[in-house]
């Protein structure tokens, strides 16, 4: 069963329109149309914009926000595992957890808190198929991006960030509701249909 599933799971990525796509415009992976979609539909990224991206690996959403901040912006991608270089996109390999760890790199950097326009977060779980436990998860990578934007991100800056479809996401949103002007749920038309994932889309942070 599991090798009849794995066989169906190639396919359809042969298939897939947006792998092709992305084979076709040299990005990593058909994640970055997602960002593409959001960004053309939103208006999030802006040349010149500092953006951080967590849960970078393998770094389409980095490829795709360092082509649109061009020259004069800044990306830095954040992931627990290695990531190859991309040109232009600054890497750290640290878990977004460690926050100290996080915050001294950061500096290390240059970046200051309060210095970020757009913090972008596609992070996910592994998935156990327990719904309970995967919420859970889901959750505290949310909080952990929330986390992040708190400290960094500067006034009327914005945050993307990843959910799953499910008990948590009423909590997630009361959250962010909290500390944003405008809180919304997106769904691009790259993110697979049967896919539960959706993204917090939160606007203006607030000074709280």
């Amino acid at each position: 069963m599991t090798a009849r599933r794995d066989r169906r799971w190639m396919v359809e990525h042969l298939r897939d329109p947006y792998v092709r796509k992305a084979r076709q415009e040299g990005y990593r992976t058909r994640a970055s149309f997602k960002l593409a979609e959001l960004d053309q539909r939103e208006h999030l990224i802006h040349p010149g914009q500092v953006i951080v991206d967590l849960g970078a690996a393998p770094g389409g959403w980095s490829q795709y926000a360092r082509r649109v901040a061009g020259p004069s912006g800044r990306v830095v991608a954040i992931d627990r595992l290695p990531l190859a270089g991309l040109t232009g996109v600054e890497i750290l390999t640290c878990d977004l957890r460690e926050g100290d760890v996080v915050r001294e790199r950061l500096r290390a950097l240059g970046v200051e808190p309060g210095g970020i326009g757009l913090v972008l977060s596609d992070m996910a779980p592994n998935i156990t198929g327990d719904p309970s436990v995967d919420q859970a998860r889901m959750l505290e990578l949310g909080m952990c991006a929330l986390d992040l934007a708190r400290t960094w991100l500067a006034p009327g800056g914005d945050l993307l960030v990843k959910f799953f479809q499910g008990s948590e996401c009423p909590v997630m949103r009361e959250v962010l509701e909290g500390e944003f002007a405008r809180v919304k749920l997106v769904k691009p038309r790259a993110s697979r249909a049967r896919s539960a994932e959706v993204y917090f889309l939160a606007r203006n942070r607030r000074l709280v």
